[in-house]
C-alpha cells in the first residue's frame, strides 16, 4: 500500500494540483487529506471541490475547517469581539465564500483522526495537530514524554501530524513522529509544496517527505483578483506568508497580544520594522 497525506492547502488551488499530480505519477493508492483544506488563501471553494470529486480521498477535521463554520454561525466558542473585529476579514470572506457554495458543512462530518493499519506493521494515526487537539504541534521538537503518552493512548507506533507548516522526521525510541508540511503554505522557507508520502513495506513504514514546485504567480495574483486582499490586514499576512513561505501570522499574532497592542496596520509596520516582516 502506498498513501499520501497532505495538509494545510489553505485555498491554494495551484499548489494542490501539482501536489495531486505528483501523487499520480508517485502511484499512491490512497490520499488522506490531514486537515486545513480552507481558509487564508483565496482558492477555498476550489480547493474543496477537487478534493471532494476524488473517490481515493479521505479527510480528517483540521483547526481552519472548523473555524470557518464555527465563524459562519456566530459560535459561542470563538469570542465575541472577534465579529467585529476588521482583522477577521479574511475568515469572514473565506466562511461567505463557502457557505454560498453550499460547502461550508461539509467538514462536520470529519474526524479528529483516522488509524491505518496493515497487516505486520504497525499502526498509523493520522490527526491534524494530535489525538487531544487540533492546535497541539508534533514534530521533532516536541517533548520525548508526550510522545510516549500519545503512542500509549493511541497503540500506534507512528504519529502523523500537519498543522506547523513544516516537515518533520523523528524518532522517539520506538515511536516515529511524522509531520506531512503544508500544501499551500509552507513556514519553512522553502516556497514548494509539502507532501508525506508513506509505503507500507516488509521492512516496515517508508517514509518520505516531498516538495514539489508550482508557479506561485497564479495564487498571489488571486489574492487580489479575488477581492481577498481588499479585506484587510490578515488577508495581507496570509498573501505574504506564501510570498515568503515564512510563519508571520502567528509570531504577530503573540507580539501584538504580548503588548496588548490592536492588530492593525499600524502593530503590522512596528512589528516588521522590529523582525523583518515583508511589505512592512
Amino acid at each position: 500500500m502506498r498513501l499520501a497525506v497532505i495538509a494545510d492547502i489553505h485555498g491554494n488551488a495551484d499548489a494542490l494540483r501539482a501536489v495531486l499530480a505528483d501523487i499520480g505519477r508517485r502511484g499512491a493508492d490512497r490520499i488522506v487529506v490531514n486537515g486545513d483544506v480552507v481558509n487564508r488563501g483565496p482558492d477555498s471553494v476550489e480547493v474543496m471541490r477537487l478534493l471532494l470529486e476524488r473517490p481515493d480521498v479521505t479527510f480528517t477535521l483540521g483547526n481552519h475547517d472548523d473555524l470557518l463554520r464555527l465563524w459562519q454561525s456566530r459560535s459561542a466558542a470563538l469570542p465575541a469581539d472577534w465579529f467585529t473585529d476588521p482583522f477577521w476579514g479574511a475568515t469572514a470572506w473565506s466562511a461567505e465564500q463557502l457557505d454560498r457554495a453550499g460547502l461550508l458543512d461539509v467538514p462536520q462530518d470529519w474526524p479528529m483522526t483516522l488509524t491505518l493499519r496493515e497487516a505486520g506493521l504497525p499502526d498509523v494515526l493520522v490527526a491534524h495537530g494530535s489525538p487531544d487537539h487540533y492546535r497541539e504541534s508534533l514534530s521533532d521538537r516536541t517533548a520525548p514524554e508526550r510522545v510516549a503518552e500519545l503512542a500509549a493512548g493511541s497503540g500506534a507506533g507512528v504519529l502523523v501530524a500537519s498543522h506547523i507548516h513544516r516537515q518533520a522526521d523523528a524518532r522517539f525510541g520506538p515511536v516515529r513522529v511524522l509531520n506531512t508540511g503544508s500544501v499551500g503554505s509552507p513556514a519553512d522557507g522553502d516556497p514548494r509544496a509539502g507532501y508525506l508520502l508513506l509505503t507500507a513495506t516488509p521492512q516496515g513504514w517508508q517514509a518520505e517527505l516531498r516538495r514539489v514546485p508550482y508557479d506561485r504567480a497564479g495564487v498571489l495574483g488571486r489574492f487580489e483578483s479575488s477581492g481577498l486582499l481588499r479585506t484587510g490586514l490578515s488577508a495581507e499576512i496570509f498573501r505574504d506568508e506564501v510570498l515568503t513561505a515564512r510563519s508571520l501570522y502567528t509570531p504577530y499574532w503573540s507580539w501584538t497580544e504580548s503588548r496588548a497592542a490592536p492588530r492593525d496596520a499600524a502593530s503590522w509596520a512596528e512589528f516588521g520594522r522590529r523582525f523583518g516582516a515583508p511589505g512592512t
